[in-house]
């Protein structure tokens, strides 16, 4: 077994996937050869949360303190440096195969009660290529006697081609942001982005805007879809689209890195969520699954 564990190759007429053992999340997808998002080598352990599932919860909860049905509970501080819980419990944990096809696996992780977070979920990762590209589909069922607080988000890097974001084109179909604290990067209020360097309603070039924002406000298209998309000039890269009734948060990020300058802005996060950034705090569309009950998310990435 390699350092990043098992991997899962998906094919399907120009599309090819790899799907991950460690954090039920992909390595890579491709469309005739040409990257979608970002990957990285073989057997490598994973850089950062390339391609993760973040679940039980996406995004940060501060101090890693939050209150639930009268009970105080402490997460670990998985984010040190800004005395935050980042992106859930499952990130570095193993799924084992349930199922698998050419085009699809299915893949399984039982998270046990613990410390900051004692409700016993089951997540179930499903990866399908098809004609449309690769669909996702994460399913919680709550296994325990209580209720739990849950949400959910993937964390792929999407590209354009090779080199840096400045010169792609993007498309958000959000109207709203939240503002956060420049030291933790936590929500302090919402901002219409009219008028503001992060209106990408209309597609336009990234140029040297940053962002590391969640979003709202999700306008869909005539399909029910929200749709973010990515290309370079001559209008191929990638899109992300989902049910925004589902997945009502927005994460976006252009990976600004000045401590990795070869890693800086080569990709763009998107990143789909159930809930905001520290809902666990806030309780801001948290979703609350009853014993026995399961939620079920899920988007799709596609060459443009």
């Amino acid at each position: 077994m390699s350092d990043g564990g098992a991997e899962h190759l998906l094919t399907h007429g120009p599309y090819r996937a790899v799907a991950t053992e460690v954090g039920g999340g992909l390595r890579l997808l491709s469309h005739e050869g040409r990257d979608l998002i970002r990957p990285y080598e073989p057997g490598e352990v994973r850089p950062r949360f390339r391609g993760a599932i973040l679940a039980p919860w996406p995004n940060r909860v501060a101090d890693g303190r939050y209150r639930f049905e009268g009970a105080e509970h402490q997460l670990h501080l998985s984010e040190p440096e800004r005395a935050n819980a980042l992106h859930g419990l499952v990130c570095w944990a193993r799924f084992a195969v349930v199922e698998q096809t050419e085009a699809a696996v299915t893949v399984r992780h039982d998270l046990v009660p613990q410390p900051g977070y004692p409700f016993a979920l089951r997540l179930t990762v499903r990866h399908e290529l098809g004609d449309d590209g690769l669909t996702t589909t994460v399913t919680a069922r709550n296994d325990g006697r209580r209720a739990a607080p849950y949400g959910v988000a993937p964390h792929p890097y999407l590209v354009a081609g090779p080199g840096r974001l400045d010169a792609w084109t993007l498309r958000l179909p959000t109207t709203t942001m939240l503002e956060v604290t420049p030291d933790r990067l936590l929500p302090t209020g919402r901002t219409d982005v009219e008028g503001t360097q992060r209106d990408f309603r209309s597609a336009r070039t990234i140029g040297t805007t940053e962002l590391d924002h969640a979003f709202t406000g999700l306008r869909a298209d005539a399909d029910g879809r929200a749709r973010v998309q990515l290309h370079d000039d001559s209008g191929r890269g990638a899109e992300c689209t989902w049910d925004p009734a589902v997945l009502p948060w927005l994460q976006v990020h252009t990976g600004d890195l000045p401590e990795e300058p070869e890693n800086t802005r080569r990709g763009l996060a998107v990143e789909p969520m159930s809930c905001p950034p520290d809902a666990f705090r806030s309780g801001e569309d948290l979703v609350t699954l009853a014993p026995g009950a399961e939620h079920v998310a899920s988007w799709t990435l596609a060459a443009l």
